[in-house]
């Protein structure tokens, strides 16, 4: 993750950061993992010095500035990360669905037809609960294929979408 530009401001009391490091107990063990999410209830005189952060279930911890990030700056940046191909790589291994629409599913095809494939996807619990969710559709233009999310497609479907009923048509 690069470095936020304001990372050398020093964050105020009530400012909700995010752990870079595991949060260890007094007799080292995790309390929180790397990337748990507290509110600053004591800020440093300086930079030197190490912040009091409170997590959720009320636990305290002294951490250092360089060991955090602000939760906005955070998002900001997961959400720059996830506009890679991170979000739509693996789904495609998701698809329930397939099908050939077109010209090709009617044997009307000639030398210049392409085939087009329309379908379904199902992604994975933990990216459909997550904070970003995922992709209502996935697209190829090169191999002309477009993936609906299920929850998306049913809502297409009942709406007569006239391209989801040629998909569960064809």
């Amino acid at each position: 993750m690069s470095i936020p530009k304001n990372h050398s401001l020093i964050h105020s009391p009530g400012t909700q950061v995010v752990s870079q490091k595991d949060v260890m107990t007094s007799n080292d063990r995790i309390a929180h993992p790397a990337g748990a999410v507290g509110v600053v209830v004591r800020s440093p005189v300086d930079r030197t010095h190490a912040y009091r952060v409170k997590f959720s279930d009320g636990f305290e911890a002294a951490i250092h500035h360089d060991q955090l990030v602000q939760l906005s700056e955070f998002k900001n940046q997961t959400i720059r990360d996830a506009n890679a191909p991170l979000m739509s790589s693996g789904l495609y291994d998701r698809v329930i669905y397939r099908c050939v629409i077109g010209s090709r599913a009617y044997g009307l095809e000639d030398e210049d037809s392409d085939t087009d494939r329309r379908g379904i996807y199902l992604p994975p619990a933990e990216l459909q609960w997550s904070l970003y969710g995922v992709p209502e559709q996935l697209e190829n233009d090169q191999t002309q294929e477009v993936y609906w999310e299920l929850q998306k497609f049913i809502v297409l479907a009942l709406k007569a979408n006239p391209n989801v009923l040629e998909c569960l048509y064809s």
